[in-house]
């Protein structure tokens, strides 16, 4: 068996492990939503000009979202 000095050091060893693990996770998923708020603004200065539909399909079911979006400004017709 290991000194109980050694099991703790193995138990903080990999209780750092993890940690470093989810601090890379976070800020994966932190890069990720700032592409995808960048993705979102771009989006909404166009809707403001006109109509937008998405259709965004679901990683884990296959499904397919349409998302309609418009803006509260009328848009003039030609005259």
């Amino acid at each position: 068996m290991l000194p109980q000095d050694k099991v703790s050091q193995v138990k903080q060893s990999e209780h750092d492990l993890n940690v470093k693990k989810l601090a890379k996770q976070l800020e994966m998923l932190d890069e990720r939503l700032d592409n995808m708020d960048s993705v979102v603004m771009s989006l909404v200065e166009r809707v403001m000009g006109r109509p937008l539909i998405m259709e965004i399909t679901c990683p884990k079911c296959g499904e397919v979202v349409q998302i309609s979006v418009t803006s509260g400004v009328r848009l003039r017709g030609r005259e």
